[in-house]
């Protein structure tokens, strides 16, 4: 009810995974990169500030169209709802790390945390103040009605 909708302008960092649910639900994830764009007085011209990173997830025909007309790097809009979860995972234990020093270790223990931010797309298109694109309308497939053919069975 209170979900927080956003807009994202950036690249495709990665190329979309596309699978399907045990319950034949499309799915396709993808990694955003946005990065702010600054005017710099003393160069006198536009500099690259920080770089945001989102995981985009898309759901059924718009997951099957994610897949299709995405690639690396191209420049998309992306709508939808942004979650921020934290997440932890065990850390690994490296063999050759832990027999070479034990107790001489970088000091990392316990889980491995961290911050993620994640976009449930109802929305993603290619941004159109970089480059053209052309729409391909996609028609679902449908049952052909029972019409007479006019053939004989023997």
């Amino acid at each position: 009810m209170h979900e927080t909708w956003t807009t994202v302008v950036g690249n495709a960092a990665t190329r979309p995974d596309f699978w399907e649910t045990a319950a034949g639900v499309a799915v396709a994830r993808f990694r955003l990169a946005a990065t702010v764009r600054r005017w710099d007085r003393k160069s006198e011209g536009w500099v690259d500030a920080y770089t945001s990173f989102y995981t985009v997830w898309t759901w059924r025909t718009l997951a099957a169209n994610v897949a299709a007309s995405v690639s690396l790097g191209e420049p998309l809009l992306v709508h939808g709802t942004l979650r921020v979860r934290e997440r932890e995972k065990e850390r690994e234990r490296e063999p050759e790390k832990a027999q070479q020093g034990a107790g001489a270790g970088s000091g990392e223990s316990g889980p491995r945390r961290w911050i993620t931010a994640e976009i449930d797309a109802v929305a993603v298109g290619h941004d159109l103040t970089r480059g053209t694109s052309a729409f391909r309308r996609v028609s679902q497939a449908k049952p052909l009605s029972n019409v007479p053919t006019g053939a004989t069975t023997l």
